[in-house]
């Protein structure tokens, strides 16, 4: 295992820079998760950091050591990327050891790393199969064991998941959360889905068109995020953002242009009785909770998650109340302001 750092990295393809001055220490055995829109430039950070993009400037270190011109193989990182790419005519143990096998070690100690790989995996009894025998998520895992037998330095996954249908992705996350607990490796992995990096993140890594908007735990950026980009990326329902006019019974900061506020920290009551009032449009019953998506005026549009059914019907106007503490406040530029 080994801390992995990035110096004022950028990346150029002609005069398109991508990736844009990123500063970030990784710490050893840390889970670290990049996330943004597509085109933020997250998998072509990776990608630099695995070797496998030439970093334009700036540095890449891996623990100590400056591996910024190193070719993928000196730098000791092992790659699972989207796409299995398992060989279709071997079996899940020869898949799993072709990278050893490849480098000339003893039969013997492929064999024992294969069985241990196998055994952290829960591939035990699949090792005589082929891929086209396996799950989706049977074949991930086998694709996660060839790394593991490497003993890589850290872990580089891009999007491993978003090949599962739900289901298996669901139960790809707990065994890569448990890999990561039971491994205690540096693991940096990139995703679109904010599902798998808030369940999944020691840290995370939010990326807006080549830049980090911001880096910090899952709670950090859910409660406290730094601007408008991460409070509306981070949460699902987004979190609700209007004019601050639009609500002048708060008490904001002068300089408040626009201020938002999580769903579930809004509470309907009666009309009049909130700061604001809404008709509701729509009701989305998801059994556990119930989003009520509702119009309202200057507002605009507002979702608000209530636990179980809502009494409310479409066509009704309601009340909309917001705590103050609760509530976001953000400046011209978008940042926050508390």
């Amino acid at each position: 295992m080994s801390s992995i750092t990035l110096k004022a990295v950028e990346k150029w393809f002609g005069n398109a820079q991508v990736i844009k001055g990123v500063d970030l220490s990784i710490d050893e055995g840390e889970f670290v998760i990049f996330v943004g829109p597509s085109g933020c430039g997250k998998s072509t950070l990776l990608r630099m950091i695995a070797g496998l993009e030439e970093t334009s400037r700036g540095q890449i270190l891996v623990g100590d050591r400056d591996a910024t011109a190193e070719p993928p193989n000196k730098r000791g990182l092992a790659m699972v990327f989207q796409s299995y790419a398992l060989y279709p005519h071997m079996s899940v143990r020869e898949n799993v050891g072709f990278p050893l096998k490849s480098a000339g070690l003893p039969k013997a100690d492929v064999d024992a790393k294969v069985d241990e790989a196998a055994r952290v995996l829960k591939l035990d009894a699949y090792l005589d199969r082929r891929p086209k025998d396996l799950s989706g998520g049977q074949r991930q895992r086998v694709a996660i064991g060839r790394s593991i037998v490497r003993d890589p330095t850290a872990f580089l996954f891009d999007e491993p998941l978003s090949n599962l249908d739900a289901a298996l992705r669901v139960e790809m996350r707990y065994e890569i959360a448990k890999l990561h607990q039971t491994l205690k490796s540096t693991m940096i992995y990139v995703t679109h889905d904010q599902v798998e990096a808030m369940t999944l993140a020691d840290r995370i890594v939010v990326l807006d068109f080549g830049k980090i908007a911001q880096v910090g735990s899952p709670r950090e950026l859910y409660e406290k995020p730094a601007n408008l980009f991460v409070a509306q990326f981070i949460g699902s329902p987004r979190m609700n953002v209007m004019p601050a006019t639009s609500v002048a019974e708060l008490t904001l900061p002068k300089t408040a242009i626009s201020v938002g506020i999580r769903p579930e920290h809004i509470d309907l009551v009666k009309k009049g009785a909130g700061q604001i009032d809404g008709t509701v449009d729509v009701l989305e019953y998801l059994g556990a909770d119930t989003f009520v998506i509702l119009s309202c005026a200057e507002a605009g549009q507002i979702t608000v998650r209530v636990t179980g059914s809502a009494t409310c019907k479409p066509g009704d106007v309601v009340g909309l109340s917001m705590p103050t503490t609760r509530v976001h406040a953000f400046d011209a530029d978008g940042l926050a302001i508390r």
